[in-house]
């Protein structure tokens, strides 16, 4: 299919508002706590360490290494570069639009591929995460790259291509967990483009062996993780602890959630949290199924008038649904989670191609009304996502962080014990010490102390992620047993992080410990000098 200089330039000015969207995003905030951890598990100045850094993560290991790699080169001072640290994630969201755009020049017709482009480029969940410190930007960037080598290596007959496909498939895969149901999927439509040939019984070509030697090679790497890492995740009670708290509405409960409703609400889920806006992101499920309906219906000659081995419009349907039938499978029998949390972005790329090919198959009269129909829906998602995220942008701004770390540095004199929960302590040793003050390997203590330049810093392990007002006395009184605190010894409490469901009854707490008023940066971050002992009887 042709492509003329208006919307190669069109498609380009897109890709430079994605990158732009992302780099003002990882520019503006400060890091939020799994950020922080993020840092924490790459910042070790030995590949041995690494390693066993990554092991006590829930993720594959690649990223890890890659950021290890990457902070190396950074400036000395951490605190400063937040933005480096983002943009291996900010370069690879961005180009994972552009394979996504690539892939739907290769499987699509009339305008999808620049509906496509838009949507990937500027929906908001992939702006933000592909503009954090985490998986999901690389992840992306794999699975994408993975869609375009594979159909241009089948259309072309190219082994290198594919060979290509095979490499960009085992990054993901080391990367994140997610990507075995994406190579499950993927692999079921190579195969299934392959079967005229196979079924007809002629001899296998040198496309289909490179293809199923990669195949072999992935699955030994599925078979090292599952055999390896997973089990020590288990081990840890990781998977199970996820499970029941955070994600625990991702995952059919049969007690809780009615079998034959649990795919449809949560793939109403998927669409809200990839566009960030409930009600958009029903219209966006709708217009994904029409595309699909779309796609079934259409006669192969209407569709592409190449001979094979270009995709058939319901193989092409196969491709974008199988995923998430998939992904919906293993959430009902409790392996996986399927709804609206980014351990399903994966599905975007499928997901916004269904949805690109739904408003293609509208033809309003102008043709481009559409485009910017869908341009003033994405800005209004960016703009007012409902539900909003973790830590409003308003409270998410660098500078309440840069003025927090400095009222505690003047406040606090020096030989102050600092006091955190797990993700403050993870917060504290990235923007003040500049160094981990958060214990990391096991077995774990309940609590950890460590030197922060002229403080010391007592902080709470993983289990204990944050405060809460019935926890403190208890938190308060396990410290200062441990360290021999004695009564009357003064804390500073820092509490950052995903603090706003948790900060307002801590706050009726604080004042039986001699803070009756706290030193508030937004709603996100919280200051506070407490008094260990002010109320014995509250103590166990």
């Amino acid at each position: 299919m042709g492509e003329t200089s208006t919307e190669r330039l069109l498609a380009l000015l897109v890709f430079a508002g994605g990158f732009i969207a992302r780099f003002i995003h990882a520019k503006a905030y400060f890091l939020n706590p799994d950020e922080a951890l993020h840092y924490l598990l790459a910042s070790h100045n030995t590949t041995a360490l690494t390693w066993e850094a990554t092991q006590t993560t829930a993720h594959p290991p690649l990223y890890i290494f890659v950021l290890n790699w990457w902070h190396f080169l950074l400036p000395s001072h951490p605190g400063q570069s937040e933005l480096l640290l983002r943009l291996p994630s900010v370069l690879a969201g961005t180009a994972a639009s552009w394979f996504t755009y690539l892939w739907l020049r290769k499987v699509t017709t009339d305008q999808t591929p620049l509906l496509g482009l838009i949507l990937a480029a500027l929906a908001p969940s992939l702006i933000e995460l592909s503009a954090e410190i985490r998986q999901y930007g690389l992840l992306l960037f794999f699975i994408s790259a993975c869609l375009y080598l594979a159909e241009k290596a089948l259309q072309q007959n190219s082994s290198r291509l594919m060979a290509l496909f095979s490499l960009s498939l085992y990054g993901a895969l080391l990367t994140h967990y997610s990507a075995l149901l994406f190579a499950f999927s993927i692999g079921v439509y190579v195969l299934l483009r392959f079967w005229p040939c196979l079924y007809s019984g002629g001899r296998p070509t040198g496309l289909f062996l490179t293809w199923a030697a990669g195949q072999v090679v992935a699955l030994a790497i599925v078979a090292y993780l599952l055999l390896t890492h997973v089990p020590r995740l288990r081990q840890m009670g990781m998977a199970q602890g996820i499970a029941e708290t955070w994600l625990r509405k991702s995952i059919y409960h049969p007690s809780e959630n009615n079998l034959l409703l649990f795919p449809a609400q949560q793939t109403l889920r998927v669409f809200t949290y990839i566009f960030s806006h409930g009600f958009l992101g029903a219209v966006a499920l709708l217009v994904f199924l029409g595309g699909i309906i779309w796609l079934l219906r259409q006669k192969v000659s209407q569709f592409d008038t190449s001979p094979m081995p270009h995709s058939t419009p319901r193989q092409l349907a196969l491709l974008i649904a199988l995923p998430f039938v998939a992904n919906c499978a293993v959430a009902i029998a409790g392996l996986y989670p399927y709804g609206g949390t980014r351990h399903n972005v994966y599905l975007a790329p499928f997901g916004l191609a269904g949805v690109a090919i739904g408003i293609a198959a509208w033809k309003p009269r102008p043709i481009w009304i559409r485009t910017i129909v869908l341009l003033f829906c994405l800005a209004f998602c960016n703009w007012f996502p409902a539900p909003p995220p973790m830590i409003r942008a308003r409270n998410h701004q660098r500078a309440l962080m840069d003025h927090a770390v400095a009222f505690l540095s003047q406040s606090a004199p020096p030989g102050s014990i600092l006091f955190a929960d797990y993700q403050s302590g993870l917060l504290l040793g990235y923007y003040l010490c500049g160094h981990r003050v958060v214990e990391e390997f096991g077995p774990l203590d309940p609590y950890f102390r460590a030197e922060c330049g002229p403080y010391t810093v007592i902080s709470t392990q993983p289990q204990e992620w944050k405060f809460y007002s019935t926890d403190l006395p208890r938190q308060l009184a396990g410290a200062a047993s441990i360290f021999s605190l004695a009564p009357g010894t003064k804390l500073w409490l820092f509490d950052a992080g995903w603090i706003t469901d948790s900060a307002p009854p801590l706050r009726k707490e604080l004042p039986h410990y001699g803070c009756p008023a706290p030193y508030d940066f937004g709603e996100n971050i919280l200051i506070c000098e407490l008094t260990v002992g002010g109320d014995t009887s509250r103590q166990p």
